[in-house]
């Protein structure tokens, strides 16, 4: 009796033992029959005990990657067994496969797809409720795909020194052909008319939203635009979560403008963030204000702001449409990161000012006129012509010439040097072409103001002329007595 017992302590483990102990169970449901088809496989010491499950006494695992088998469709089963089945399948598609690999796992990676792709159409089709334990199941395996270490980006893991983010190839995610079907899948789950708010949002809460902004690092530009819409939904679906959101985007762009530099979903955040403010009522929060002084304008300032810079443009001009009072602070922002050797950067910031302006009042156009047209003149006489083409081709719009007109009188000697240096001295044709219209405008507006400013030029030249001929007489003067006193080892130049 005492050797039965002994041999019965140290009995030797079955394969299928190590196998199915090797998997780390993520407590989904299951039936736990055997005979039933399920691929759920009980592990008493893996999972706890399931109140809400079918049967709450038994402990659930996922079953090792060999035993997945394709389930029953939907409409092959009874309807009252179509809850247990939907269950078993989320409990399938909780499955991590690996995509290292083409070849590898090649049936339960298609046996997963074709289930996910049932789901999918199971949500859109809005054939039957969904209920709350199922809606529960859905977003943790949801949660399970999505969530993931992403992988660095090229230059971090190979080493190399960084490229322009422009310059590099787009990432493509391995496991895309799962991924963007649970993407799918949870897209058609929040925006389906079944879905009830205040059920979903126990399970989509803060966290979740978290880590889905989270995955906006990612490099794969599929991916983000999954996140940019499904992030979009969630924001009007659910008002609970409209502040976390706005934080969460502030913290991502503090860390981007300040530490990181690089962060590749940038464009997709601005550009559900133009929606957002949309919707913003007027007289503007504070809060809001806050967002476009200490986040909006700073990115301004990045050396990648070409790969965003149309989605940013298009919030700040939001900001000064919604509260016309705001476009003395964006405009002074604007000078403040004015780029000085980058002549790209600089016409994006002049088209930028052109939307602004179109929508400045002339009691804000007043407050900034100084700063700013001494920057546009520098843009006027740009020896790039394309900067000076552009800063030029504001007088083309009506808004922004009625402004300049009702403020001449400060404008006109503020530019009036750069407008006759184009005219002398620029080497492009067009720019003269151009410069000469931008003159022609301004004796229309006002002649006396015009001949004013031209006689005042003209004072200022001579002046500098004298200045210059006195310095060319002083310095003769003293190569003159230096070259008495040293004689012959005076050199002169």
């Amino acid at each position: 009796m005492f050797k039965k017992i002994i041999k019965g302590g140290h009995r030797k483990h079955s394969k299928s033992d190590s196998l199915d102990t090797s998997i780390q169970g993520h407590g989904l449901p299951g039936s736990g029959n055997p005979g039933s088809g399920t691929p759920a496989v009980n592990h008493a010491s893996l999972t706890k005990p399931s109140s809400k499950g079918p049967n709450p006494g038994v402990r659930t695992s996922l079953p090792p990657m060999f035993a997945v088998e394709p389930l029953p469709l939907f409409k092959g089963v009874a309807v009252a067994d179509r809850q247990n089945l939907f269950l078993r399948k989320m409990q399938l598609c909780c499955f991590q496969l690996d995509f290292s690999k083409s070849s590898k796992l090649v049936r339960e990676k298609e046996i997963k797809r074709q289930t996910l792709l049932e789901l999918v159409d199971l949500i859109e089709s809005g054939s039957g409720k969904i209920t709350e334990r199922c809606q529960e199941e859905m977003i943790k395996m949801v949660g399970v795909n999505i969530f993931r270490c992403l992988p660095p980006a090229f230059h971090e893991n190979t080493g190399r020194e960084a490229l322009e983010p422009e310059e590099e190839d787009p990432y493509s995610e391995p496991s895309w052909p799962h991924l963007h079907l649970v993407y799918e899948l949870l897209l058609r789950y929040i925006v389906s008319s079944d879905t009830d708010t205040n059920v979903a949002k126990r399970y989509i809460d803060h966290m979740f939203v978290l880590k889905v902004l989270d995955l906006f690092y990612s490099e794969d530009p599929r991916e983000r635009e999954y996140l940019k819409t499904i992030l979009h939904r969630i924001y009007g679906k659910f008002m609970v979560h409209r502040p976390c959101i706005r934080k969460a985007i502030n913290n991502i762009f503090y860390r981007f403008i300040y530490e990181t530099h690089r962060h590749k979903g940038v464009g997709e955040l601005l550009e559900v963030l133009g929606s957002i403010i949309l919707g913003f009522a007027s007289p503007m929060k504070e809060e809001h204000r806050l967002f476009l002084v200490r986040a909006l304008i700073p990115l301004h300032k990045l050396k990648t702001v070409s790969m965003y810079h149309d989605h940013l443009s298009y919030c700040i001009v939001q900001f000064v449409q919604k509260d016309y009072r705001l476009a003395d602070t964006v405009i002074r922002g604007l000078l403040k990161y004015w780029p000085m050797t980058n002549c790209q950067k600089e016409i994006l910031f002049l088209g930028e000012l052109e939307e602004v302006l179109e929508a400045t009042q002339s009691q804000e156009f007043q407050r900034c006129i100084v700063p700013l047209f001494r920057q546009i003149a520098r843009c006027l006489h740009s020896a790039h012509y394309q900067v000076s083409e552009r800063a030029l081709f504001l007088w083309n719009n009506e808004h922004i010439v009625g402004l300049i007109a009702q403020n001449r009188q400060v404008i006109l000697p503020i530019i009036f040097e750069a407008l006759e240096w184009n005219i002398q001295n620029h080497w492009n044709e067009v720019i003269h072409g151009l410069t000469e219209n931008v003159l022609r405008m301004f004796v229309e507006m006002d002649v006396d103001l015009f001949d004013e400013c031209e006689t005042q030029y003209a004072e200022e030249r001579a002046r500098a002329r004298e200045v210059e001929e006195q310095r060319e007489m002083v310095w003769k003067k003293l190569a003159d007595v230096a070259a008495k006193k040293g004689g012959d080892h005076m050199v002169t130049v």
